[in-house]
């Protein structure tokens, strides 16, 4: 009796435990209007620990199973359909951030801030590539055929091993060999550093990869003017319009109505001064001439006074020079 009892005490505390992750996840997505989606992959629980005190009063890291987290936002779809977006991001070993600053920016740069080296263990897939430079070792002289092994030129100097070139051991993405996680070992190298990693913002009923919070004013308004452009010359290659397409549509038909109107005697006030240009040029090129005319008639005595004045200043030099030395 006292084992069943037991049994029952463990499965009323993980039914509670259950229900209180609800409530805290619920109350968060409800308190909180932006979220970062990260993976927390290979980050021991002292580690995450010390990010959750670096974000303390600007943000809170909650983890869970995801299969709650689903859950959770599932089962409040009617009352919140915004939440939805996040679903899809819910996979891996992933944390949620939950912030109201609306610099994203800086609290993802608290999260990754945070990192710890760690040691090439066999079968993992290396998160970079890992070179071994040339030089001297401390490596005994009975590695070398362990080098050999692994294609690594070297020598014997004064009792040690040098390598004598840079040795591209792992590279990003491929899984660690048991010979290079050895040889990393015996070098005393911890070439990985791991920490938490960005997947996706969410921000006030939308989601998007982690990479938008780079993005600058100009680069989203150099974006949305090549997306208008593009609207704009689909809307008028299928003649159908668009508030994209409508300035060019009221520019074509200016334009055709122009066209028709130096073509014909039909006129209508915005095309009076261009006819008029068409039909009288040299009016229009003996004014706008009129103005340098006017410009070099009264430019005339400014210059002729420029011509006499040069005897006016030699002739008051010419006195400073005699008041000073007579």
């Amino acid at each position: 009796m006292s084992g069943q009892k037991g049994i029952k005490k463990k499965e009323v505390s993980k039914k509670e435990k259950k229900s209180e992750y609800f409530e805290k996840l619920h109350k968060l997505l409800q308190e909180y209007s932006r979220i970062l989606i990260v993976l927390c992959d290979n980050i021991g629980s002292s580690h995450m620990q010390r990010i959750r005190r670096e974000l303390r009063g600007q943000a809170v890291l909650l983890m869970g199973k995801n299969t709650m987290i689903r859950k959770v936002i599932r089962t409040h779809l009617d009352s919140n359909p915004q939440w939805e977006s996040i679903l899809p991001w819910i996979t891996g070993n992933i944390g949620l951030v939950f912030t109201n600053d609306p610099d994203l920016k800086k609290i993802r740069d608290i999260c990754l801030a945070s990192k710890v080296p760690a040691a090439a263990k066999a079968g993992i897939k290396a998160p970079a590539d890992v070179i071994i430079p040339k030089g001297v070792t401390t490596l005994e002289p009975t590695k070398t055929s362990f080098l050999q092994a692994l294609n690594i030129a070297s020598k014997i100097n004064k009792g040690t091993i040098e390598i004598l070139q840079d040795v591209h051991l792992i590279k990003k993405g491929e899984k660690v060999g048991s010979s290079e996680s050895t040889l990393l070992q015996m070098l005393d190298i911890r070439p990985f550093e791991y920490g938490l990693q960005m997947i996706a913002v969410y921000d006030e009923g939308a989601t998007a990869d982690a990479s938008i919070i780079d993005m600058s004013d100009d680069v989203i308004l150099s974006k949305l003017s090549i997306g208008i452009s593009n609207i704009a010359s689909l809307s008028l290659g299928l003649h159908f319009p668009t508030l994209a397409s409508f300035p060019h549509v009221v520019l074509n038909g200016y334009k055709n109505l122009l066209s028709i109107a130096i073509g014909t005697d039909y006129m209508f006030d915005q095309a009076a001064s261009i006819k008029e240009m068409i039909e009288n040029p040299g009016a229009f090129a003996s004014a706008s001439a009129a103005p340098a005319k006017g410009g070099s008639t009264t430019s005339a005595p400014a210059a002729s006074t420029q011509v006499e004045e040069p005897p006016e200043e030699e002739e008051e030099d010419e006195g400073l020079e005699f008041d000073l030395f007579g």
